[in-house]
């Protein structure tokens, strides 16, 4: 039987390990990549000190629905926040206007849908519209906490998407606000619960723990505030009370506090400086910057 010599044998040797190594370093390089990627990721979210707040408007309102509020807001909380808004079309692209401002650690951020429709079905539909907005929001901008404000039927889609798509240990939200949101929508009778509130009630479970909620309900006459009943705001302490680390409750009465004037009522923008947004504390250098409170 013919044998090679020694010294081919030992070539074809040296040519398997230095395939095998090319072929295991193209192995390991994409995943060198991701894992260096994502640490620096995971590093950036853990520092940074943005603390956004991300609003929904209610039904048959747009991006544009917040702007006199945060107008009044700017005013005065003697800050300008950047104003960034999104609309999410039924396609599940996204359109993103405006820009965040250097140092501006607290934007508002509003988030639209192209549906914007009443009605439960399309509130599910919202609230999975909404965790592809976050998603990117999360990614673009980096930040480990957010404020959650909803009003009307913004409250609902913000209540359907903490108890099925946010589900994250990278991101908490330290505070939620909802705005005449009508946890059993018309329904005043809260022996009569909607499915809705059922479902909200079946998983409220899942709400994030840590949160302080704040409830807020507008009245004209102590019942309704002309639009959603009084009683279908309080059915919310039925969904959260007991699942998040604080629940109140607040009623705005008197001028403005008509369903579809209360992003704009002055109670209201008192309300979201005092309990939404982050106290400024002042640097070494005299200048005012945002701080984190609880």
């Amino acid at each position: 039987m013919y044998n090679r010599p020694n010294w081919q044998r030992r070539r074809r040797s040296l040519l398997v390990l230095v395939l095998g190594l090319l072929f295991l370093g193209f192995l390991i390089q994409p995943s060198y990549q991701w894992t260096k990627t994502n640490v620096a990721a995971m590093a950036g979210r853990h520092d940074s000190q943005m603390s956004p707040i991300i609003m929904i408007p209610g039904s048959s309102a747009t991006q544009n629905r917040f702007d006199t509020l945060v107008k009044q807001l700017n005013k005065a909380d003697h800050r300008r926040h950047s104003l960034i808004k999104l609309t999410v079309m039924t396609d599940d692209t996204i359109k993103m206007t405006g820009s965040l401002r250097a140092r501006d650690n607290e934007p508002i951020i509003v988030v639209g849908f192209q549906n914007n429709r009443d009605g439960y079905d399309n509130i599910k539909h919202q609230a999975r519209w909404f965790s592809l907005a976050f998603k990117k929001l999360a990614a673009k901008y980096q930040f480990n906490n957010f404020k959650a404000i909803g009003h009307s039927n913004g409250g609902l889609i913000y209540t359907y998407y903490f108890e099925h798509y946010f589900n994250r240990d990278d991101i908490k939200v330290k505070r939620i606000m909802t705005i005449g949101s009508p946890y059993n929508f018309s329904e005043a009778n809260l022996n009569h619960k909607t499915q809705m509130l059922a479902d909200f009630i079946k998983y409220r479970d899942r709400l994030p723990k840590s949160a302080t909620m704040y409830s807020v309900a507008g009245t004209e006459n102590y019942d309704s505030d002309g639009l959603v009943p009084a009683r279908s705001v309080e059915a919310g302490k039925y969904i959260y009370q007991g699942q998040v680390k604080h629940f109140t409750e607040i009623t705005v009465t008197g001028t403005n506090a008509q369903h579809s004037d209360l992003p704009q009522n002055a109670q209201i923008v008192t309300l979201i400086r005092t309990y939404m947004l982050d106290k400024p504390k002042q640097t070494r250098k005299g200048l005012v910057s945002t701080g984190t409170v609880e």
